[in-house]
């Protein structure tokens, strides 16, 4: 590296990469000094695959999980990609293709109806549940897999029930539908996540080119392996459960991989008991492992200017309420003889105006410490995925009350 000497004009860096210090020379002119050692070789093939698969400015541009995550969701991909190679093959044989008794007449009344059902099914779950894939991403993420590869499942045993053909592939189309909202629903509140320089397109774009590049590995796989398992069904149902246990193995550590900073209600609820049990409020890194994959919900009444933070608070109400009527709480907690003799007056069914009044005066005393604690340890609070509705309740009081 030449030695030009004094302090350099300006330093240039690109990323994580070695700065380069630019000097002036006598001439002039300016000497760029590298520092560090230079892409040459493998590490210049390293830096075009970087810029080819993973989005720009990697890995300060994305979330911490941004890796393991991706990473066992290639795995899954191409396991996926596998078992259904398997499954269209199962189900060109079963429409006929290579029999020639069969008509292809039939063979497409059969596809369309396939087509059909799924489409209906595709529009009747996006209105049924589109607005709660967001608050429970990881959730849906793991179901729709999972019914995936119940739907690969059913056409590779189609063919072995030719009088119920139509019907089971009917049903595995309306399966694939489903998957394809809830995964590409869910996908895109990942990738929302993901995204940390409003770089969301960017992030979209690149996890679209690594699904490409496994799904072509498991098409070149698949051309190996399907002259294998033509007419071997034990050999087709032996390599179907081996890809998807890796699959649903790949996609549970995929989701648990993942750590959102934004509260729902099952986050919600850990934060909020282990703040009533310790005082404090604990990392989403600490949280999100401990997240149950399955949906939850919680029903409060919100003014009609309610906020995020308010919304936040109706919830740790709800919440709260929930724990004193169905948890027995250790006497150490925070606010230990208020919440204690709360729930003393719960549990024993009473549950009039005054005990309504006192769990609203206990709450304003643990919310703001919960609502700091909240924003000390990094959750998101400006924003929420606790499902509100769109209902909301303009109490009307009395004069004489409101006095």
């Amino acid at each position: 590296m030449p030695n030009l000497g004094g302090q350099p004009l300006c330093t240039e860096t690109y990323g994580p990469r070695w700065p380069r210090h630019y000097h002036p020379s006598p001439d002039g002119c300016l000497r760029c000094v590298p520092q560090g050692p230079q892409d040459v070789g493998y590490g210049s093939l390293r830096g075009i695959f970087m810029s080819v698969f993973l989005p720009q400015g990697y890995p300060e541009s994305v979330s911490p999980d941004y890796l393991p995550y991706q990473l066992w969701d290639t795995v899954q991909a191409f396991a996926s990609s596998i078992t259904g190679a398997l499954a269209t093959q199962a189900v060109l044989r079963g429409v006929g293709v290579g029999d020639q008794a069969s008509t292809v007449t039939a063979a497409t009344v059969t596809w369309l109806l396939k087509d059909g059902t799924g489409m209906l099914g595709r529009i009747l779950f996006a209105w049924m549940k589109g607005s709660k894939l967001d608050c429970d991403a990881k959730q849906w993420r793991l179901f729709a897999d999972v019914l995936n590869d119940v739907a690969i499942f059913m056409e590779i045993v189609a063919p072995a029930f030719p009088a119920c053909f139509t019907a089971i592939v009917c049903a595995s189309g309306l399966a694939k539908c489903i998957v394809g909202v809830a995964g590409g629903a869910t996908r895109a509140a990942l990738t929302m996540h993901q995204a940390r320089r409003d770089n969301m397109a960017d992030v979209s774009a690149k996890d679209g080119s690594q699904e490409t590049l496994v799904n072509l590995a498991g098409l070149l796989v698949s051309l190996l392996l399907l002259p294998l398992v033509t007419n071997n069904l034990l050999l087709t149902y032996t390599l179907y459960g081996l890809f998807t246990a890796l699959h649903l193995y790949a996609n549970y550590r995929a989701v648990r991989a993942v750590c959102m900073e934004t509260l729902n209600y099952a986050r919600l609820r850990l934060v909020l008991r282990h703040f009533l049990r310790h005082g404090e409020v604990p990392h989403p890194t600490h949280i999100n492992p401990q997240e149950p994959l399955v949906p939850g919900t919680v029903s409060v009444a919100l003014h009609p200017y309610a906020e995020s933070v308010d919304v936040i608070h109706a919830c740790v109400h709800a919440l709260l309420l929930e724990t004193l009527l169905y948890q027995d709480l250790p006497p150490t907690l925070w606010e230990g003889s208020s919440l204690l003799a709360l729930q003393c007056k719960l549990q024993k069914g009473k549950g009039d105006d005054e005990d309504s009044n006192e769990s609203h005066q206990v709450l304003d005393r643990i919310f703001p410490a919960f609502l700091a604690g909240l924003m000390a340890s990094g959750w998101v609070t400006d924003r929420h995925l606790l499902g509100a509705d769109e209902w909301r309740v303009d109490w009307i009081m009395s004069t004489k009350k409101a006095q």
